[in-house]
Parts: C-alpha cells; structure tokens; sequence
C-alpha cells in the first residue's frame, strides 16, 4: 500500500511544536503533502526539510510567513515542478508535483493550497482567478499523466461537508460560484474526489477544519476542506481512508488515504 497524508500545518514550526514529526513516525506514510508552512528556504533548511525519515521538497511564498507548500516523500522523485505556470500565485507558494515516473507509469503527486477568501472581496477575487487558472493546467495535466492532487481547497463542495451549510451559503468556502466549480472540475475532466468515494455518506466524520473560535472543534461545527482529488485509474486503487483528530497539530486535521499502487 501507498499511504498518502495532507495537512494544512498553519505553520510548520507550530505544528513541528505540537508534535507533528513525532506523529509521522508512529503514522509512518510514504509521503505528506502538506500546505501553510509560513516559512522560507533559511527557516526550513537544516531543520525541517526532512521529517520522520521523509524529505522534503517546497514551493515557498515570497512574502515571509505566509502560505507555502511542500511534499515530504519516501521514495524519491524523478523531478519535482515548483509552482503552476501563474504570474500571479506562483509568487505565493501554492503549488508543488512530485513526479514518479517509470516506463510503465507517469504519476504526480501535488500539494497545493487553494486561497481562502474569507478576509474580504479582494481576496474572494483573487480565489476565484486562482480557480480559474488551475483548472486548465489540471485539465492539460490529465491528458498527459495520473496525479492525486493534496490539498487544503478551501471549499466544502456539498451540503453534508460542513455543519452549518444553512448559515454558510453566503460565506467564503461555500459560496455557489465555489462549489459549482467543484462540481465542473469532477464531472468535465473526470477527476474523482477519492474522500467521497469510499466514504459517500460521510457528514460529521469527514470534516477537517474547525474554527478556532466558539468551541467549534469540541461541538463538531467542522468543514471538509481537505481533499485528494485523483484521476479515475488511481482513484480506483483507494482503499482506506481515515482522519486523524485524537492529537490537534493545527486548526486541520490530517487526512490519509491509502492506495494499492506499487513504488
């Protein structure tokens, strides 16, 4: 089995603080894609591009403590592409795909965060630029390999994905522009949303993410907001998925999901 985590860290030297590396080695994945690590180049070298025996490989904000991405691996990849083409959010750390590729098999694993817009208009803008330009490099990316793509979108595509859905419809994360780009990314490019696939029925277990506000996390009032989306023959491999709430490393929880592909 290959057994694949993200987490949003809000942080890698917070998460690093509350036990997170301690985590991976009882949890012991393949890879961790994970995303907000709020750190640059100088902060992670020597101290945490390498955790629980995985290495790491990051695509950092230019703006110092702010976003950032990486994909810590077991298995060593035969090249790693850092950020997605954009002029505008490759400057903030939201993107990197790690590549296995063997004569039999082209796979990418990607860990990306998607903008929140939830501080105000100009930001739910930006979010909507972001969504409209991953979706035609995750559409040309389809036609020439397999991926899973890791990450925090920052939406909760249906009703059953967070708490209070009634309450939400005109806030940031399920806004109706949002979800009905979720819905076009699965249903035009045939994308599969591996959580709901073998979890189908899922409402209060699969959420990710809680507020740290108002006692959210201990009344459950949670949104799904972590995802691994994957092509259809990869998507088929999943077998087991769980999230990881016993120990809190950040306001996310940890979501894996373990494939029967072979490395």
């Amino acid at each position: 089995m290959f057994k694949l985590t993200s987490l949003n860290l809000n942080g890698i030297r917070s998460a690093h603080s509350k036990g997170v590396e301690d985590w991976l080695a009882k949890h012991s994945p393949d890879c961790i894609c994970v995303q907000e690590v709020k750190a640059q180049h100088a902060d992670v070298h020597g101290k945490y591009d390498a955790l629980a025996g995985l290495r790491g490989h990051f695509h950092f904000a230019e703006k110092k403590g702010y976003s950032g991405v990486g994909a810590y691996s077991r298995h060593e990849p035969s090249e790693v592409i850092v950020g997605f083409g954009s002029k505008e959010f490759d400057l903030e750390g939201r993107y990197v795909e790690l590549r296995f590729d063997t004569p039999q098999r082209k796979l990418s694993i990607i860990s990306c965060y998607f903008p929140s817009g939830s501080s105000g208009e100009e930001r739910q803008l930006a979010k909507f630029r972001f969504l409209d330009e991953l979706d035609p490099h995750l559409v040309a990316l389809k036609r020439q390999r397999e991926f899973i793509l890791c990450g925090d979108i920052n939406i909760a595509h249906q009703e059953q994905d967070l708490k209070n859905w009634k309450g939400n419809r005109k806030n940031s994360g399920f806004l109706p522009e949002e979800r009905a780009w979720m819905t076009k990314l699965l249903s035009e490019t045939g994308l599969v949303d591996v959580y709901r696939r073998l979890q189908p029925e899922a409402t209060e277990a699969c959420y990710t993410w809680w507020s740290n506000r108002g006692q959210a996390y201990a009344k459950n009032v949670g949104w799904r907001l972590d995802y691994h989306l994957a092509t259809a023959s990869i998507a088929q491999a999943a077998r087991v998925s769980a999230i990881y709430k016993e120990t809190r490393f950040s306001d996310h929880a940890p979501l894996t999901i373990d494939y029967d592909l072979a490395f």
